[in-house]
């Protein structure tokens, strides 16, 4: 069975979740319907509510269900910019850190490009950490014209924590609003939705043990927002649409079942994300830990750059030998493209293009960490055999690396 080291990209359902999921997908009811099985769905929903609000240190009312992280940023980041420009012209601005995922990415380019917003993007520190002095100082130059501030809470290829709070400090000195792409941070360390002072936060439920195409919008009771799409007026009339309500029962117990046990998991997943760390150091002394130290960063990333290395090269040969882990970038046209997170830390493309990420899990064991460790000297030695990949179409790469692979039984 292959060693699964990518529960940033997705994470094994959690039992708790698949139970609640397989009883609620044997019932009926749309949860807006006002018969007898329109009540009951509909009491799941709301209990599946409190839960998720009492995980996250918000109100039930701040919870908005959407179909997943991506849908919850598009409507924090869309909605926060129209609802904050038509009551003043002058709100053009979006201050947005280098390093966020491509849902808030590509989101505010989407407004820079069609709807006349103008993107500030906040550079980052050598670890990702978006540096507080720039947010500062964007912030004072001009507040009158800031729509949003939008800083992910955890990034998802490094792994790196952002100062979170003390950015929505520096914004309410002039009444911003902070979003906040928490998709990797909630049931992996801990979060206060209430406490954080943010106006928006999204979450996600596949990245915690809950199913793949649901997630959560945190929104502040008194926070304008203009919808996305519009419907039968449902959660709020923020966001319209008949809701899934066997995957909205089981996000919510995955997100109980992961934040009661959180420390206890986080100190596990840390120990043995820091064992996987020295292990890499001890088998590939030239490869390089990316991203903030331990204590400032995910309890279960470690992001590596292998000098010489083509990142797919190698993602491919370590498939081959039976361990799952993923190079973090984007690929486009099936053509191999450096990480935006790395190049924004400073990394030329060369060394970008190097990237591993290794990434752990409820479902992770010190076997998992074995058998990284025993596979990747071999994959790292036949990755830089194969060399850079250069133009190479990520199909010839992967026929490369398949013919090195086979080469070595």
């Amino acid at each position: 069975m292959p060693v699964y080291l990518d529960h940033a990209a997705t994470t094994p359902m959690a039992a708790e979740a698949l139970t609640v999921m397989t009883r609620e997908l044997a019932r009926t009811g749309n949860p807006s319907s006002l018969h007898g099985a329109g009540r009951r769905a509909r009491r799941a929903v709301e209990d599946a509510r409190e839960t998720l609000a009492a995980a996250a240190g918000a109100h039930p009312s701040e919870v908005i269900f959407t179909s997943g992280g991506t849908e919850a940023d598009n409507l924090a980041v869309k909605g926060l910019y129209w609802a904050r420009h038509d009551e003043n012209p002058r709100r053009t601005r979006i201050l947005c850190s280098a390093v966020e995922h491509h849902a808030v990415l590509d989101t505010v380019e989407w407004l820079e490009r069609h709807e006349g917003a103008e993107v500030v993007w906040l550079p980052v520190d050598e670890n990702g950490t978006v540096l507080l002095e720039e947010v500062e100082r964007e912030l004072d130059k001009e507040p009158e014209s800031v729509a949003l501030v939008t800083v992910m809470w955890a990034n998802n290829e490094v792994g790196t924590l952002q100062p979170v709070e003390q950015i929505v400090e520096l914004a309410n000195r002039h009444g911003i609003p902070v979003h906040s792409d928490a998709v990797q941070a909630f049931g992996s360390v801990p979060l206060n939705f209430r406490a954080s002072g943010l106006s928006a936060m999204s979450v996600s439920g596949h990245k915690l043990g809950g199913p793949v195409g649901v997630g959560a919008l945190f929104l502040g009771r008194a926070v304008k927002l203009t919808p996305v799409q519009h419907g039968g007026g449902q959660e709020r009339d923020v966001r319209s649409g008949t809701l899934d309500t066997p995957a909205i029962a089981a996000f919510a117990a995955a997100a109980e079942a992961v934040t009661s046990s959180l420390e206890v998991e986080r100190e596990r997943l840390g120990s043995l994300r820091d064992r996987l760390i020295s292990g890499v150091r001890e088998t590939v002394p030239d490869a390089v830990l990316r991203g903030a130290p331990s204590s400032g960063r995910l309890p279960g990333n470690a992001h590596f750059t292998f000098p010489g290395c083509e990142g797919d090269s190698l993602l491919f040969l370590l498939d081959l030998a039976g361990v799952e882990s993923s190079t973090g970038s984007a690929c486009t046209a099936g053509v191999p493209r450096p990480s935006h997170v790395l190049l924004a830390m400073g990394l030329d493309e060369a060394t970008a293009r190097g990237a591993q990420r290794f990434t752990l899990g409820h479902s992770s064991t010190d076997a998992d960490v074995d058998a990284l460790l025993k596979a990747l000297p071999e994959a790292c030695a036949r990755a830089r055999q194969a060399g850079m990949a250069g133009h190479e179409s990520s199909i010839q790469t992967a026929a490369t690396v398949a013919r090195l692979g086979s080469s070595s039984h």
